[in-house]
């Protein structure tokens, strides 16, 4: 298996860098190799929507968190690397917990990175969000 382009440390200081939003959202990464990653999310009460569960937004973020992460694990700090495709399917009620976003890259080619990424809330089993989604991936590679 090839190694990660990228570390965690690397990540989260690329993100909190030039991504401001970042900054406002208590995330780590807690694995990262070749193609793969593991966000973790902490929660806080502004994550909340009527009927005291997390919020689609949140979960959106972190999933677009994880597959930027996983997409830079296999091409190496790229900034430019941007969504061109971010697809949520929101499966179950989020108790107002830690959330956990797991990524996978399914394909990477010369100008798209396609991935998924599953979302738990920390600790359960059942999964509380499934995503896809694609990068667009700056300049010939």
């Amino acid at each position: 298996m090839k190694e990660a382009r990228i570390s965690a440390h690397d990540f989260e200081e690329l993100v909190r860098a030039t991504i401001p939003l970042a900054r406002e959202m208590s995330f780590s990464v807690r694995e990262i190799v070749y193609g793969e990653a593991t966000v973790r999310l902490e929660y806080d009460n502004t994550q909340l929507r009527a009927g005291g569960t997390l919020n689609g937004p949140t979960m959106m973020t972190l999933a677009d968190t994880a597959l930027y992460a996983a997409v830079l694990s296999c091409i190496g700090r790229e900034p430019l690397a941007v969504t061109s495709n971010l697809s949520i399917h929101f499966l179950k009620r989020p108790a107002p917990r830690p959330l956990v976003a797991r990524a996978k890259i399914l394909r990477l080619g010369k100008r798209l990175a396609v991935g998924t990424v599953e979302i738990q809330s920390e600790g359960e089993e059942d999964l509380v969000a499934h995503a896809s989604g694609t990068y667009a991936l700056p300049g010939a590679r």
